[in-house]
């Protein structure tokens, strides 16, 4: 599902025989979280554990498992599970497939016409490419269709909305443009697609169009399949636009796991579907309507690349968009894998890619599932030769990631309370392709990943993937930061919003979570279309399946690490300086809207915005704003301050007692108080609004969708004007914080004795 918006870089050539990667000398340094005697031996299984992932099984993998479009409810779906399924027990892993029944529209109709000023019938296919054999599958195809859109049958002008997001509407009000009664088209970008529907609707719009314009997804970045990998005239970007800022998973059954018997909600009650009809098209088919509208010329920043004259209309140009489902319950199928542990087998680590798509989908998800498959089939031939994990490792392959992370999403909910007391770690990939790691996830597992990734060897420059990451992050530093980007320290790993299936582990339960992929060379022109096959995967991403061997090996090692650890490798200085980050946002948020808001009403009274006008196209003067109050943020930062007090005394005496450790001792004890870590930082009300998400430092924002806001309640309450909210929130994330800080405290006494 995850969309990442990179360079786009075409890796040209098939793929060869790939020699094994070797391994270097295994660093002299110890590894976090485990004794010096326990750490020799963990790393001589990790070396051979990295031996061990082959890219050309991985070419096979990936031509088998997206041979045929799998989307949820599909034959090949179902074939899929059952393959992988059969990989699992063969590589010696207790594993079954567990079944959930969810909601699943499919399309029963779709029309897209304009009517005047004259008449233009939008094809909404996407044409097969000679010498491209799955593009040939068009009967087993989803067509191009926003899952969870409302049925509808509308007729109305068309009004061009840029991005469709808030400052867009903004802009629209300014020159008296309103889309009450119209059917809006916007672009995709700048936003998850659901946000556009709703933010339409909201401003009375009766239906919504989503195109990918070449300026942001096509020509302008490279040559478009097949020559090159950028998206094509008729390539369209499915998606789902199920609301999912209020809950995540079954539309009928939030909270619950949608098994047979679960109480469903009836389709009427259900608040996450869109609240107007909404339709994907691809830029060949936008073409016509855009050139359409007449009416004032776009803002130059609103201009795609498209050969027309953007205009926002409404004039001349009207649409007639029919969209309607089969509103049915179709069967999603999980594959789970368990290596139960040696000492500790009731803590547990997860890892898990989602196996269904779109259509074809060997970019997305298959990339990630054939790198998992890869660990998989190691670590179950580490246990035949001697190795085992002392906490139980689960392996997942989740089903309904798409629509709206349906099978994680339904089996966490099913295992929640087992989950929240015992889950060490979950760790998930996706997509995956060439270039840089990205790691994005819970901040008391960046020092830990940081060491995984200064182990590990990126397979074309032969640098570690650490020193990489490092040297990209340092290139595209601004001047007056690179020497801060350039030390030695940890790099400081992304905050998780949304978009895969990390989301019900960490936001909803309280896991800590981290999720991986390599991104930055190559391209993802085929995102959620049909042209997402083997083919396009195998001349434009990683086609030597080089990296996707790194990604088995850094997430495979990083698994061992977190089974094998004596202590649970948390560390708490990382997050207190990050949350500080946060916080530091956030004044600085409040200051800049005060700041804003005097120059802001500075300019009315002047008469700056009337002068300014073009008196043919006149715009209306914005009102005058309210003062920003002052906001007391004195109890987060003491908050912060115990927090980053009691983990540096924790790094000390962590690091003092397994350094002088002869044995790895029974730190069982323990180890289940620092499970309770990421927990600590959630609120079982959960965010105002979205009782859901109950995570205080991460959450998907509600009108950025995938895009994370970090102390989502408090830095939401203030963009909002809300400062009675904002100071709420403050005090309840203080109250967390704090609580996290007496847990370090307690973990810090345990282990001095």
């Amino acid at each position: 599902m995850r969309f990442v918006s990179l360079p786009l870089v075409i890796a040209l050539g098939g793929v060869a025989a790939v020699p094994a990667t070797p391994i270097t000398a295994a660093p002299s340094a110890d590894i976090l979280g485990f004794t010096p005697a326990s750490s020799r031996v963990e790393r001589e299984w990790e070396t051979r554990f990295r031996a061990m992932p082959n890219p050309t099984r991985m070419r096979a993998d990936m031509k088998r498992l997206s041979a045929y479009p799998h989307h949820v409810g599909s034959p090949y779906d179902k074939a899929n599970a059952e393959w992988l399924l059969t990989q699992f027990k063969d590589a010696g892993w207790d594993a079954h497939i567990e079944q959930f029944d969810v909601l699943f529209p499919t399309p029963k109709e779709r029309k897209l016409e304009m009517i005047a000023p004259t008449r233009f019938v939008a094809k909404l296919t996407e044409p097969p490419v000679p010498g491209d054999p799955t593009t040939y599958q068009t009967a087993q195809q989803l067509p191009p269709y926003n899952a969870y859109s409302i049925d509808g049958d509308v007729t109305g002008p068309l009004v061009y909305v840029n991005y469709g997001i808030p400052s867009d509407y903004d802009e629209l009000a300014r020159r008296g443009i309103s889309v009450k009664g119209a059917i809006v088209i916007a672009r995709y970008g700048r936003s998850w697609r659901g946000v556009k529907p709703k933010i339409a609707g909201e401003h009375g719009a009766i239906g919504c169009i989503i195109y990918s314009d070449p300026a942001d997804d096509g020509y302008t970045q490279d040559d478009t399949f097949p020559v090159g990998p950028a998206r094509a005239p008729n390539s369209v970007q499915r998606g789902s636009v199920m609301e999912m800022t209020l809950y995540q998973g079954d539309p009928l059954t939030p909270g619950v796991g949608a098994t047979k018997d679960a109480k469903r909600l009836a389709l009427k009650d259900v608040k996450v579907f869109t609240k107007i009809p909404v339709l994907p098209i691809g830029y060949a088919d936008a073409k016509p309507l855009l050139s359409a509208i007449t009416g004032e010329v776009a803002p130059s920043d609103w201009r795609g690349a498209l050969p027309i004259t953007y205009k926002i209309g409404p004039g001349a140009a009207r649409v007639h968009l029919i969209v309607k489902s089969n509103w049915d319950i179709k069967p999603v199928y999980d594959v789970i894998g368990r290596l139960t542990g040696s000492t500790q087998p009731d803590q547990l680590v997860i890892r898990a890619n989602h196996h269904d798509a779109w259509v074809n989908g060997a970019d997305d998800p298959i990339s990630g599932l054939v790198a998992e498959l890869e660990e998989m089939r190691a670590l179950g031939a580490l246990k035949k030769q001697g190795w085992s994990p002392k906490r139980t490792i689960i392996y997942a392959a989740w089903d309904g990631e798409e629509p709206a992370v349906l099978g994680s999403a339904e089996w966490a909910e099913t295992h929640a309370e087992d989950l929240t007391q015992h889950a060490v770690a979950y760790l998930n990939s996706d997509n995956t392709g060439r270039g840089y790691l990205s790691v994005s996830g819970s901040h008391i597992l960046e020092k830990f990943i940081n060491g995984v990734a200064g182990d590990i060897t990126d397979p074309e420059t032969g640098a570690t993937l650490q020193r990489r990451m490092r040297a990209s992050r340092e290139l595209r530093a601004p001047a007056a930061r690179r020497d801060t980007a350039s030390k030695s320290g940890d790099i400081q790993i992304g905050a998780l919003g949304s978009g895969s299936d990390y989301t019900t582990f960490l936001q909803h339960l309280g896991i800590p979570s981290m999720d991986f992929g390599f991104h930055g060379e190559g391209g993802r022109g085929s995102y959620h279309s049909a042209y997402d096959d083997f083919y396009w995967y195998t001349h434009f991403s990683d086609s030597s399946f080089v990296y996707g061997r790194a990604l088995a090996q850094t997430v495979g090692t990083a698994m061992m690490r977190l089974a094998d650890a004596d202590v649970i490798p948390y560390d708490y200085t990382d997050l207190a300086e990050t949350v500080k980050g946060y916080a530091g946002e956030l004044k600085r948020l409040v200051s800049g809207m005060a700041d804003d808001a005097a120059k802001h009403n500075r300019e009315i009274r002047d008469s700056t915005f009337m002068l300014t006008t073009d008196p043919r196209y006149p715009m209306a003067a914005p009102t005058i704003e309210a003062d920003v109050p002052k906001i007391d943020f004195s109890p987060l930062d003491s908050a912060i301050a115990r927090l980053s007090d009691a983990a540096n005394k924790y790094n000390t005496t962590f690091t003092n007692t397994l350094d002088n450790a002869k044995t790895s001792g029974d730190f069982a004890t323990l180890n289940m108080r620092l499970i309770k870590s990421e927990h600590t930082l959630t609120s079982d009300a959960g965010l105002p609004g979205r009782p859901w998400f109950k995570h205080l430092l991460y959450a998907p924002g509600v009108n950025t969708g995938y895009g994370v806001k970090t102390i989502p309640a408090v830095r939401e309450a203030i963009e909002a004007k809300d400062w009675a909210l904002a100071r709420t929130e403050i005090t309840r994330v203080s109250a967390a914080l704090s609580a996290e800080a007496a847990l370090v405290t307690q973990a810090t006494a345990e282990l001095a004795n």
